[in-house]
């Protein structure tokens, strides 16, 4: 799974917009969505609320963890945490930059909250890849990944399964030598 495939699965998550437009319900194949009504929010999955927004029949309510507040908690969380914590969203990064991408002129602090979730970003993939290399120079033969997103795990995945496969290589050719 490539970045492009981790976007599209989080294109479905469902987030709330107030519609400036008088609209009936939607049956789509994974939800139904609707009616609108001008100044009512309403729950559309994140694909639908870009369209409506590039389109500008709408304004974005932002998730609440996507504010200056509850990130600065997350990334103050994560920075003296030794393991991985939960992040506020299964697909926060993938979210976050749809979001500030298309639609930052309704969120409150844009380029605050973007810099923000590069520092979580940063904190994670640094943690991620000490982890990784301890496991390795360890020779241990998995890793725990509890709380890690799915971008996170695409990240690391080449490097990692290389590694892996070069460690077992090489036990195998160690196994064959003779003892002297």
């Amino acid at each position: 799974m490539d970045a492009a495939e981790a976007e599209f699965i989080a294109e479905k998550e469902i987030i709330t917009i107030i519609p400036n437009f008088k609209g009936s319900k939607l049956f789509l194949l994974s939800c139904d969505i609707g009616p609108f009504k001008p100044g009512i929010p309403t729950n559309v999955p994140v694909w639908v609320a870009m369209n409506l927004k590039q389109r500008q029949k709408c304004r974005l309510s932002p998730p609440d963890w996507l504010s200056v507040e509850r990130l600065s908690e997350f990334k103050d969380e994560e920075s003296v945490s030794d393991v991985f914590i939960k992040p506020p969203c299964s697909c926060y990064m993938e979210l976050a930059s749809m979001l500030l991408g298309s639609c930052s002129d309704d969120i409150p602090q844009a380029d605050t909250v973007k810099t923000l979730i590069k520092d979580v970003w940063d904190i994670r993939t640094a943690k991620l890849r000490k982890s990784i290399d301890q496991m390795i120079s360890k020779q241990e033969r998995h890793a725990q990944i509890d709380n890690l997103t799915i971008m996170e795990i695409n990240t690391i995945r080449s490097i990692l399964t290389n590694a892996l496969d070069h460690m077992h290589n090489l036990r195998c050719y160690v196994a064959q030598l003779p003892d002297t």
